[in-house]
């Protein structure tokens, strides 16, 4: 794959990696706030935004893993918001000196309900994986409205994160699907205990995605990791709450 990457800014080095059906678009609203205070590195995850071309020759967690840190920096606050979440986990897992500090935004080592653990229910994301088939225009367009259910500024919060996401080139269609699976199929949880880094998980209360019952969850999982709530969002705090969020970032530098 020969990804593409694009820096901004000055300072410690923060990397952001963006989630499902989207691209690096969704981080303009904040890195305006950000480029006096760090290095911002905005990768598109393979099949999406400026990489809609590269694709691995195998579409798995680890195979992101590899294509995106490649275009890290070492020793980088490493952000990875729902899907690009799981992405940043398996890079803090297999490439340690690229990460000195994981910030997990609504994302989940498991995004599936399974037992105990909140999560998704199968049939949620089985039905996004059959009208993705039908209509994947639609089908992302109903995923960016979800993201922002329950949330007091969503239809705001909707219209603005298509605004900067329809300003990249489309998805490639095979990555929409595998990265619906990978949301699926991917279970980090025995992994998540042997991170050597410091990690925060920050939630929207108003998730409908990414339970905020997960708080509990997690900090079983792995004590360490340190839970902010962001009362007042759903599935894009960055967002919802974008002074509240840049606020976070800058004291956590």
């Amino acid at each position: 794959m020969n990804l593409v990457s694009t820096t901004v800014g000055q300072g410690p080095h923060l990397v952001l990696l963006h989630g499902w059906g989207l691209n690096s678009g969704v981080w303009q609203g904040i890195i305006k706030d950000l480029t006096a205070h760090f290095t911002i590195t905005t990768i598109d995850l393979p099949g999406f935004g400026l990489n809609h071309a590269e694709m691995p020759d195998r579409y798995s967690l680890e195979n992101l893993a590899q294509g995106v840190s490649t275009l890290m920096p070492n020793n980088a606050i490493l952000l990875g918001w729902s899907l690009g979440g799981l992405v940043a986990q398996q890079i803090a897992l297999s490439f340690p000196h690229k990460v000195k500090q994981l910030i997990l935004l609504a994302t989940s080592p498991c995004f599936m309900s399974k037992g105990e653990w909140p999560g998704i229910k199968i049939q949620i994301l089985d039905g996004f994986k059959n009208q993705l088939l039908d209509n994947p225009g639609a089908t992302v367009s109903r995923f960016l409205a979800i993201q922002a259910m329950g949330s007091p500024s969503a239809k705001h919060d909707i219209k603005l994160i298509k605004q900067q996401v329809d300003a990249y080139p489309l998805p490639s269609p095979v990555a929409l699907s595998a990265g619906l699976e990978l949301l699926v199929s991917s279970d980090l949880r025995t992994s998540l205990i042997h991170l050597s880094m410091p990690c925060q998980l920050l939630l929207g209360r108003l998730d409908s995605l990414v339970p905020i019952q997960l708080q509990y969850a997690i900090q079983q999982l792995n004590p360490a990791i340190k839970v902010t709530v962001f009362e007042r969002s759903s599935h894009a705090p960055f967002i919802s709450q974008q002074g509240c969020f840049v606020d976070f970032l800058m004291s956590n530098k």
